[in-house]
């Protein structure tokens, strides 16, 4: 059976949410997360081409930049707005929609992991505004790369 991530329903116009259970310690998982140029390697949408900018390790107020295809290649620079060691880091870019991965830590070798795409803040609400016909399936798909990576 292939492995698929539970995508969740928020009621949230603009907020989506797909959570998976990776067997890993919640540290692992998280210092993956917290380098830039390993989100290539987990992105499930097809869009994140490789790091530009920033550092090896991501920090509250870090900046980093990415090189990014959607139809045409583009930068963007995000920076990072929440940070909790092992348990959540967010980041931004210039229109203000957020990606978070919470973890939970189930035991020792387990965490659930959850992700979410928030575009309530959004500087362009059209510019979001076909967000839910995509931004969860890459969430979810993100979330199985991500357990493979993890578990290997």
């Amino acid at each position: 059976m292939k492995e698929r991530a539970q995508i969740l329903d928020t009621g949230v116009p603009l907020f989506f949410k797909a959570q998976l259970e990776i067997n890993a310690p919640a540290q692992k998982i998280f210092d993956f997360i917290s380098c830039p140029a390993n989100h290539q390697l987990m992105d499930g949408s097809g869009m994140v081409r490789g790091s530009i900018r920033g550092g090896p390790r991501l920090y509250l107020g870090a900046k980093f930049g990415m090189k990014m295809k959607l139809g045409i290649a583009y930068m963007i620079q995000n920076q990072v707005v929440e940070f909790q060691e092992n348990k959540v880091i967010a980041w931004r870019h210039f229109l203000h929609n957020v990606w978070r991965y919470e973890l939970t830590e189930i035991d020792a070798n387990t965490t659930l992991v959850t992700e979410s795409w928030d575009g309530r803040q959004a500087r362009s609400k059209w510019w979001v505004s076909d967000s839910g016909d995509w931004v969860p399936t890459a969430m979810a798909k993100t979330l199985v790369k991500l357990k493979g990576l993890m578990q290997a």
